[in-house]
């Protein structure tokens, strides 16, 4: 409470001349209402003036007395406190919000399996700050992956440990795992953080996290197949160009967190143009709806073609969300691309000796067809190095070699062997062992991803500026891939 010197009594104004002069027109309009006596007191919390409580009299003839001053201090205090608190809880969830923007991507990556576009719009601030995500991640042989996802819970906790989810989706996508993998090494990844929240006392110490839900994607341009796979969230709305609109029975699993069950991934065949629209349940659910309500108005959104992805996020928007929402709400478009046949070669190579050097030629006759001479000489040291090393640790199959013309060029070495190749420091007295590195210094990037048949190493270079809008000619032996075959 404050001290009784800091409440200032004026039981006469107007035998307070000095008080008249400090703010003159707010004084006219107090004598005015007939207001005759006044007392002010300093509005403090933790050592901070907040504000100025006035008190004026006018209905009652007597000045204010002891006890009134006692009273208004009292008020003072409980008004100081409230001031502090509303003070206190704005600024949290603005520092929770700003963490929030921090943490979700600034600006996507343009990529040219998908055209996207997106909505972010955080709660209102008698809810808090929650923990919805979402990120378009760039993959090996020019696939991406599409996320979206929702923390349980609200405030700085939940924004941080969406910031750590985001994080360790990128780390599991770079390691190409298939997405019921990725979802079941989040759901690791959730529990051990619901065990560090929990103290070695077993009190309490704030919310703790229960769980999360993320819905993860990943389309191939070159095959136009979408893999998908969801902890406990909402299923993705699939728009063909002719604007008809499905929700696909996709496998559920449970919510990130609950940990003991498995998690599966379906595929499905996506023509050109087709729209991929993942969502977080606030854009769907409400208190004035229920979800099935939401997703009829979330269907009419998206089912009116020729409209570019800004239009579209714009329309759902509107039809969905009030100006404040309770939730927060993520929204990720994505329009698919199909890679043309002519930027696709690829051949199946027998296990033989000779396999190397027809590696070789393959490669530099396709480069010099697509306009990438320059290109050609380090594309083929690596072809060879990757094409000998699958011809010795491939177990003897077939190895098959595939280039792709992209934003960069990309070559793809698969076998049926799950050996994964190991890139070391050799020796100056061993003979070999150096393949690997080499690889590594030549290319811009490179690594290996596993499936049922076995693992594809992949590398991708820059294209020389030139060469960007070449058309493709395939030599003789060539498997050109058109939209619907298997890599």
């Amino acid at each position: 409470m404050p001290r009784r010197t800091a409440a200032h009594p004026r039981r006469e104004l107007r035998s307070s001349p000095g008080w008249y002069f400090q703010d003159p027109e707010r004084t006219r309009r107090a004598f005015g209402l007939g207001a005759h006596s006044l007392i002010v007191v300093p509005l403090t919390a933790r050592g901070l003036l907040l504000g100025i409580l006035s008190l004026w009299r006018a209905e009652r003839p007597e000045p204010f007395e002891e006890d009134d001053l006692t009273l208004a201090e009292e008020f003072a205090s409980r008004a100081a406190l409230c001031i502090d608190n509303a003070r206190r809880f704005t600024q949290q969830h603005q520092a929770a919000l700003t963490l929030q923007r921090s943490l979700l991507p600034q600006e996507l990556p343009a990529h040219s399996a998908v055209e996207v576009a997106h909505r972010y719009l955080p709660a209102d601030p008698a809810t808090g700050v929650g923990g919805d995500w979402f990120d378009v991640i760039p993959l090996s042989g020019a696939r991406v992956a599409l996320v979206v996802g929702d923390v349980v819970g609200h405030g700085l906790h939940a924004a941080a440990t969406m910031g750590r989810l985001r994080t360790a989706v990128h780390t599991l996508a770079g390691l190409d795992y298939a997405p019921d993998e990725v979802l079941s090494h989040l759901d690791d990844l959730v529990n051990r953080l619901a065990d560090e929240q929990e103290p070695a006392d077993g009190r309490s110490q704030g919310p703790q996290i229960v769980g999360a839900t993320c819905l993860y994607a990943v389309y191939d341009p070159t095959s136009r197949r979408c893999t998908l796979a969801r902890a406990g969230h909402l299923p993705p709305a699939v728009v063909t160009a002719d604007g008809t609109v499905s929700l696909p029975d996709l496998p559920q699993g449970p919510p990130l967190g609950l940990g003991g069950l498995p998690f599966e991934s379906a595929e499905m065949e996506l023509p050109e143009g087709s729209l991929l629209a993942l969502y977080t349940n606030g854009l769907v659910e409400a208190r004035d709806h229920d979800l099935d309500e939401g997703l009829e108005r979330l269907r009419e959104a998206l089912s009116r073609p020729g409209r570019s992805l800004e239009e579209t996020c714009t329309a759902v928007q509107n039809a969905l969300l009030p100006e404040h929402p309770r939730d927060d709400v993520a929204l990720l478009l994505a329009r698919t691309r199909v890679l043309a046949p002519e930027q696709i070669a690829s051949w199946e190579l027998p296990a033989e000796p000779t396999a190397a050097a027809r590696a070789r030629h393959l490669t530099q006759a396709t480069l010099s067809g697509w306009g990438l001479e320059e290109a050609a000489f380090t594309a083929e040291l690596v072809v060879s190095e990757l094409v000998t090393n699958a011809y010795r640790y491939g177990g003897g199959t077939p190895v098959t070699l595939r280039i792709i013309r992209d934003r960069g060029l990309i070559c793809e070495v698969s076998d049926s062997s799950n050996t994964a190749p190991h890139l070391r420091r050799a020796l100056t007295t061993d003979e070999g062992g150096r393949g690997l590195f080499l690889v590594a210094q030549l290319t811009e990037r490179w690594g290996t991803r596993y499936s049922r048949d076995g693992k594809t190493v992949w590398t991708e270079f820059p294209l020389p500026v030139a060469a960007h809008g070449h058309s493709a000619t395939a030599p003789d032996g060539a498997i050109t891939r058109g939209p619907g075959d298997s890599p």
